[in-house]
């Protein structure tokens, strides 16, 4: 599985919901923080109870996420999780496996910080995705 070059993370980002209304330039910005991470089909890419750092965006690829062994919910490319974490600084509250091998593109609590306070449009639609999955 090829990994994506700066220019191709940014055109990507630019179809994840909460990076929509940015422009390239800023997104290209956003790209460079963005690491890349390749997991094959049944891999963990995290487990319930760990604490987490870190939110994942598809590029390619599918993950379910699991809660006590039942899967609760399947996230396809364009799609992201484990961003909650980010922000409550409290334990995973579901496994994340990969039901194909995947393509992932990682951004860290820190990263994302960064990414926020540069542009804060960005933290209102992550609020938007959370008012809306209530």
């Amino acid at each position: 599985m090829k990994q994506l070059s700066l220019i191709e993370k940014a055109f990507f980002l630019k179809n994840i919901s909460i990076f929509q209304e940015l422009d390239l330039d800023f997104l290209l910005a956003i790209s460079d923080k963005v690491h890349q991470d390749i997991y094959d089909q049944e891999e963990v890419v995290f487990a319930e109870g760990q604490i987490g750092h870190t939110m994942y965006l598809i590029a390619q690829g599918e993950v379910a996420l699991y809660k006590e062994k039942k899967q609760i919910r399947q996230i396809e490319k364009q799609g992201f999780f484990g961003d909650a974490s980010l922000f409550n600084e409290k334990a995973r509250k579901h496994t994340a496996v990969c039901t194909k091998d995947s393509l992932l593109l990682l951004i860290s609590r820190s990263e994302l910080m960064s990414i926020i306070s540069e542009c804060p449009n960005v933290a209102i639609s992550l609020l938007q995705h959370y008012t809306e999955s209530l």
